[in-house]
């Protein structure tokens, strides 16, 4: 994924949050996880940019919803605490972090997290991903 094309979905992103009256900080990884870009919102707590991150993280990671292993780490608990203490903290299992796909490939993942709820989040996300164009979302 190109620089570019991450912030036109961090942009996208930040604009419908701002239309449902939300704020949320939101992140977009490359397949490894590694930051490529990164916006918070004003008046978003600092940790909110961390969890984004870690969302995303985690959707790069496993190539599905963060969503998704909140319910595969709710039937393994010690399971997804190991995982956390092995990425050292980065594992986020909780809605708002979904891969970014064009076809089969995954070239990165985008995270949201701030003052509204893990599906809003990740409803803002499947939008943004969607409204660029350039990749599928999920």
């Amino acid at each position: 994924m190109m620089l570019d094309d991450a912030i036109r979905i961090v942009n996208r992103a930040i604009e419908l949050a701002a239309d449902r009256g939300v704020r949320v900080a939101v992140a977009v990884v490359d397949p490894g996880g590694h930051l490529i870009a990164l916006h918070r919102m004003d008046g978003v707590p600092f940790i909110a940019a961390e969890i984004a991150w870690g969302k995303a993280w985690t959707a790069a990671a496993w190539r599905e919803s963060s969503e998704a292993q909140a319910t595969k780490a709710a039937a393994l608990p010690l399971f997804a605490t190991a995982i956390s203490v092995a990425t050292g903290g980065r594992y986020m299992p909780q809605a708002g972090g979904i891969p970014i796909r064009r076809g089969e490939v995954v070239p990165g993942a985008v995270g949201a997290s701030g003052l509204a709820a893990g599906d809003v989040d990740q409803e803002i996300l499947l939008q943004a991903v969607s409204d660029t164009g350039l990749f599928n979302a999920g």
